[in-house]
């Protein structure tokens, strides 16, 4: 089903294009924040991203020539959780299927209920909601939750609520609900689910429930995403691939987004 969904997406793209897929036709979004020193991690991650200099300036037949060394916890900046995060038995990064990574994305809107609780959480009916203005979501999509949280990125007690070093206890921001991501990665199929908050669980949740009910299924979650507001609710092509990391829970995440051009 994602297989022939993906084929359905890339075909659909490169309609009436003999020569293939006509990118002019696109706008190229990029969904991910950059790696720095700066990048925001969860509270209790034993440490952060670093940028090491191995060589960087002339060499000795006076040519320039850069190179570093970086280091990161899976799990911080924009990324991807594979389903072992949270089942054992899950795949690990470098096994995730690519048609959970390259899907049309449909994205969902609550940037009005977060704006008023930094604790939502996505319902049903806000599923419902949408799929009655937009259509039913299809099986092997990539359903994107726009909260409008990554205009905090880089304010690390805006984004997660709190700034306590350490402390994962007392954060507060939006996420998914337990229903909601029973029904997306369940009834709808979905290939993968992210957001661009911090965690597709909300901030104050002790049992991470929308991760356990992902991970059996397979479902990778994307997590700190950005410029959401740029996508369309239906229409756009994204393409989450992360860093290739064998045997990895999580990895870097460059996501990026095709959405179509009006003519």
């Amino acid at each position: 089903m994602l297989r022939s969904t993906l084929l359905a997406a890339l075909a659909a793209c490169a309609c009436n294009q003999p020569s293939g897929l006509d990118l002019s036709r696109y706008e190229m979004v990029d969904l991910s924040h950059a790696y720095s020193p700066s990048t925001l991690y969860w509270p209790t991650s034993p440490g952060g991203f670093t940028f090491t200099p191995i060589h960087v300036g002339p060499t000795p037949a006076g040519f320039f020539y850069s190179a570093y060394s970086f280091a990161s916890p899976e799990h911080g900046g924009t990324h991807l959780d594979a389903p072992v995060h949270f089942d054992s038995a899950g795949v690990s990064v470098e096994r995730v299927p690519l048609a959970r990574l390259v899907a049309p994305a449909v994205v969902i809107d609550i940037t009005a209920q977060a704006a008023t609780e930094p604790d939502y959480r996505l319902t049903v009916a806000d599923v419902e909601a949408f799929e009655t203005a937009h259509g039913r979501i299809a099986p092997g999509s990539i359903v994107l939750l726009r909260t409008g949280w990554s205009a905090r990125w880089g304010n690390r007690k805006a984004y997660f609520g709190d700034d306590t070093p350490g402390d994962a206890s007392k954060l507060h921001f939006p996420g998914y609900g337990e229903d909601a991501a029973r029904l997306l990665v369940e009834d709808r199929q979905a290939a993968a689910i992210g957001i661009d908050s911090p965690s597709v669980d909300y901030g104050p949740s002790l049992d991470f429930v929308v991760h356990r009910r992902g991970a059996p299924r397979g479902a990778p979650n994307l997590e700190n995403l950005t410029n959401l507001d740029r996508l369309p609710p239906t229409g756009a092509l994204v393409f989450a691939l992360p860093m290739k990391i064998e045997g990895g829970s999580g990895a870097p995440l460059r996501a990026v987004a095709l959405v179509p051009l009006r003519r």
